[in-house]
This record gives C-alpha cells, sequence and structure tokens, in this order.
C-alpha cells in the first residue's frame, strides 16, 4: 500500500518522458498556477472561516439549533442531529467532529448515531465547496447554484431520517 503514490509519480514521469514532455518545467509551471489560484481564493476563505467562527462564538448556532430542534424532531430528525446539520453545509471538519461527538453520546447503532452517518455521506460543505469552486475561477453571480444546493442538503436532512426508518425501523 505504501508504494501506490510513489509508483503513480514514477509512471507519471516515465509517461512525461516517451511523450517528450518536459516534465520538471510543467510540474513547476502546474504549481505557480496552483499557488496563484490559492492566493486569489485566499480572502474568500478566510472570510468564511471568520463568519463561522462569529457565528459559534456569539452562540448564534447554539441558539438557531435550539430554536431548530423541536420542529425537527417534531419531523422525526433526531435533535442530537440538529448541530451538525446546522454545520455540515459549512464545514466539514466541524460536522466531522460533531459526527463523532453523536456517535460518543449515542452510539453509532443508535437512530441518532445512523441518522449522523447518512446525512455524513450524503450532504456536501456546500457553502465550502461554492466559495472553493467559484472563487477558484472567478465566478462572481453564482445564480441558481445556492438555492439549489442548499435545497439539495435540506433534501438529504429529511432522506437521511427517512431512510434510517425505512431500513432499521
Amino acid at each position: 500500500m505504501e508504494i501506490i503514490m510513489p509508483a503513480f509519480a514514477c509512471l507519471i514521469i516515465i509517461f512525461g518522458l516517451i511523450r517528450r514532455v518536459p516534465v520538471f518545467e510543467a510540474f513547476s509551471e502546474g504549481a505557480r498556477e496552483g499557488f496563484f489560484t490559492l492566493f486569489k481564493i485566499a480572502p474568500t476563505i478566510l472570510g468564511l472561516v471568520f463568519a463561522v467562527g462569529l457565528l459559534r462564538s456569539s452562540g448564534a448556532t447554539d441558539a438557531l439549533c435550539s430554536a431548530i430542534a423541536p420542529v425537527a424532531e417534531a419531523v422525526g430528525f433526531p435533535r442530537e442531529v440538529v448541530p451538525m446539520a446546522m454545520l455540515r453545509p459549512v464545514s466539514g471538519s466541524g460536522s466531522t467532529a460533531l459526527l463523532v461527538s453523536v456517535f460518543e453520546n449515542c452510539g453509532p447503532d443508535s437512530f441518532a448515531g445512523r441518522v449522523a452517518s447518512v446525512l455524513a455521506g450524503s450532504s456536501e460543505t456546500t457553502f465550502y465547496a461554492v466559495t472553493m469552486y467559484f472563487g477558484s475561477v472567478g465566478v462572481k453571480n453564482i445564480r441558481h447554484t445556492l438555492p439549489a444546493a442548499v435545497a439539495a442538503d435540506l433534501t438529504a436532512m429529511a432522506v437521511s431520517a427517512a431512510a434510517v426508518h425505512i431500513f432499521f425501523g
């Protein structure tokens, strides 16, 4: 297993040499373009990270989760998973930490643990992805992308609870 990545890199170099591609120059140019892309999207990513930190430290996310939890529970979505569902569109690592918290508090085979697992696998870090992908190519007008992506995240929430009910009772 440990040889896969070095072997893959060697294959790329050998293939480039066979095709008479200046391998190091091509690598350097790609790295340069990657650096400039990173430089171009860094302010947007920093803004997103700042906004998430601000919402969490101000208690706004806790207040929002407390307000949403009774409604979510009334429609069959477990209260314990609401914070993860709220954070998932914004932060992958943060939502993964909350997934682990659900596992520790409720157990991975509990209803909440199963819903959290299905939700983690069926949803996306929407705001992060839109920020990265659109920011990297310089798109300013995202039109229908964000509403469609948020609708997909809400669908993932509803379907994750329904799927666990159907398959696990």
